[in-house]
C-alpha cells in the first residue's frame, strides 16, 4: 500500500511539472520555444521508439534532427516526413544497407510531431490546449467511467480496458473538449470534432500498448518518474494531432 501511495505521489508530482512547464509555454507563446518544447519531446520519443522497433543505429537522430531544423523555417512541417522517406528510400535502393525498420520511428512519432508544429503554425497555442484536454479528459472520463461500471473488454491489445470506459471516456472527451475549442467554430462543428479527435487518442493510447507488447517492455522509457517516457504520456495525442490538423482543414 505504502508504495502505491509513493507511485501515485510521483505520478501527481511529475504531471504538475509537465503541466507547469506547458503553461509557461503557453504563456510566452513563443514560436522558438514553443518548436525547442515540442522538438525536447520529439526526440526523446524517436528514441524511445527506436528500442520499441528494435531499430539501430543513428540515422534515425540525424533525419530526425534535420528535419526539426528545417521545420523551424519553413512553417508546413507536416510535409517533411515525405521528404524524409524520400530520401531514406533512395539510400535504401542505392547502397542496400538500411534497415528497413528504420522508416518506422520516422513515421512514429516524428511525423505527428511535425503535424503537432503545424497545428501551431495554423491556430496558434489556443489548438494545443483544446488537443490537451481532449485527450486528458478521454482518458480520465475511461478510467473513472471504466473502473465504475466497466465489465466488457474492449479489446485483446489493453485487456484493461472495457467498451464502457472507452465509450463514457469519449463522450466526456466530446462534450468538454469541445469548450475548449479554438473561436473559429461553433458548438457543434467543435464538439464533432473532438468526439473524432477523442477516439483517435483511444487507439492512439491502444497502438502504443501494442508495441510495448511486441517489445516485452512495461514502459516506453522511464525518463518520466511514475509515468514512464515520453511515448507513455503523449501516445492519445501523437494520433489525435493528425486527425486534428485533417478535419480542421476540411472545416476551417
Amino acid at each position: 500500500m505504502s508504495n502505491l501511495i509513493k507511485d501515485s505521489s510521483t505520478r501527481i508530482k511529475t504531471a504538475l511539472v509537465l503541466f507547469f512547464v506547458f503553461i509557461l509555454v503557453s504563456y510566452l507563446d513563443v514560436f522558438f520555444i514553443t518548436w525547442l518544447f515540442l522538438g525536447a519531446f520529439m526526440i526523446i520519443g524517436v528514441n524511445e521508439a527506436m528500442r520499441l522497433f528494435n531499430v539501430k543505429g543513428y540515422i534515425v537522430y540525424q533525419v530526425s534532427s534535420i528535419l526539426w531544423i528545417i521545420a523551424y523555417f519553413y512553417k508546413e512541417s507536416e510535409n517533411l516526413i515525405f521528404l524524409a522517406l524520400v530520401i531514406l528510400a533512395s539510400v535504401l535502393a542505392y547502397t542496400k544497407d538500411i534497415d528497413k525498420k528504420t522508416f518506422l520511428p520516422l513515421l512514429y512519432p516524428l511525423a505527428s510531431f511535425l503535424i503537432l508544429l503545424s497545428l501551431y503554425n495554423e491556430f496558434g497555442i489556443q489548438i494545443l490546449w483544446w488537443i490537451l484536454f481532449i485527450v486528458a479528459t478521454t482518458d480520465t472520463g475511461a478510467y473513472f467511467v471504466g473502473k465504475s461500471i466497466g465489465k466488457t473488454k474492449f479489446c485483446e491489445t489493453s485487456p484493461n480496458k472495457t467498451l464502457e470506459g472507452v465509450v463514457g471516456g469519449v463522450l466526456f472527451g466530446s462534450v468538454l473538449g469541445a469548450l475548449f475549442a479554438i473561436t473559429e467554430l461553433s458548438y457543434f462543428q467543435a464538439l464533432l470534432i473532438s468526439f473524432i479527435v477523442a477516439i483517435a487518442s483511444v487507439f492512439g493510447d491502444l497502438f502504443e500498448s501494442y508495441l510495448k507488447r511486441e517489445a516485452k517492455v512495461k514502459d516506453s522509457g522511464d525518463i518520466l518518474p511514475g509515468h514512464g517516457g515520453v511515448l507513455d504520456r503523449t501516445d492519445g495525442y501523437l494520433f489525435a494531432s493528425v486527425v486534428m490538423l485533417v478535419v480542421l482543414r476540411v472545416i476551417v
